[in-house]
């Protein structure tokens, strides 16, 4: 079960200052949250920050007054701690319904979102986080991915509850594996003076094809499925089926149609296990031309379905 009424509710913005914070504030901004939302803006500082609290303090009430200005109910906090631990748990105070955090903080003695943080705010948060990259300059064209599993039909289904502003195009994309050529299946097959047959090149172009058929099959059901959820969702999305490494792919393909958000579905395995996400995301997350969204369900879920 992912979070209800994804993002019109409770929010909490990771704020540290840095460019791709100030998008996360621009693209907030354009989100048409409800009446009720609340934006909690959170500012994290270390014990080598303290001299500089004022500083900090100052900072965050900009950040506040920007997202006053654009409409949203906003209020905000300056805590001390370790920097992706407090984010995740004032998130679970706040109730939150989505981390908003920028791609890469700042390189300085006030920064804190360096490399680092992200990743494990990623890894170990129970709910969706969006990592805002800069330049941001409105939010028109949205890419979902979809790979089958669970947590990609479960990112699917609650779309519609995302407060996408007007105007905004959609992408569906499947990206199969590559096709195998002969010649990389014949050099793993068995040889040497002991093997007494030898390599049935028609049977393997015929194996070929033949996954090839199924792996299209099924990467076409996919997208279908998901066409159609999205559409009772009263979200109309174009869909793409690919070939070749996953993230490669994506990003080629987010670099083509422009794309200004790219979303995911992942899994929430809690602060114990990490590198939860997987290559694709990762890669995704490090590598992508623009923001990218992890929707995740909580661990009890989880836990639940495997029992």
């Amino acid at each position: 079960m992912i979070t209800p009424n994804l993002c019109t509710l409770n929010i909490l913005l990771a704020d540290d200052g840095s460019a791709h914070s100030k998008a996360a504030i621009k693209l907030l901004g354009d989100l048409p949250l409800d009446e009720q939302s609340l934006i909690k803006a959170l500012r994290v500082f270390t014990p080598s920050d303290t001299a500089d609290v004022w500083l900090l303090e100052r900072t965050l009430e900009l950040t506040e007054k920007a997202l006053k200005e654009q409409g949203k109910r906003v209020e905000s906090e300056i805590v001390l701690g370790h920097p992706a631990e407090k984010i995740i748990e004032v998130a679970k105070e706040h109730q939150a319904s989505m981390i908003v955090i920028g791609a890469k903080g700042l390189r300085a003695t006030l920064g804190i979102l360096l490399g680092g943080v992200v990743q494990q705010v990623i890894e170990h948060a129970e709910l969706p986080v969006l990592v805002v990259r800069e330049p941001y300059d409105g939010l028109k064209r949205v890419l979902f991915t979809v790979d089958g599993s669970e947590q990609s039909n479960n990112m699917i289904n609650c779309m519609g509850d995302f407060p996408f502003p007007e105007g905004v195009e959609f992408d569906v994309l499947h990206v199969a594996p590559p096709i195998p050529s002969e010649q990389e299946i014949v050099q793993y097959w068995p040889s040497g003076l002991d093997v007494s047959f030898t390599v049935p090149v028609d049977e393997i172009r015929q194996q070929i094809e033949e996954r090839a058929k199924d792996e299209e099959a099924v990467g076409k059901k996919i997208l279908l499925e998901a066409h159609e959820t999205l559409l009772k969702n009263g979200i109309k999305a174009q869909i793409s089926f690919m070939r070749g490494d996953g993230a490669t792919e994506i990003i080629e393909y987010a670099k083509d149609r422009r794309t200004d958000l790219i979303v995911s579905g992942g899994r929430g395995l809690g602060p114990v296990r990490s590198w939860i996400l997987g290559s694709v995301s990762r890669k995704l997350l490090h590598y992508a031309p623009c923001s990218v969204m992890v929707v995740k369900s909580k661990k009890e879920d989880d836990e639940k379905r495997s029992n």
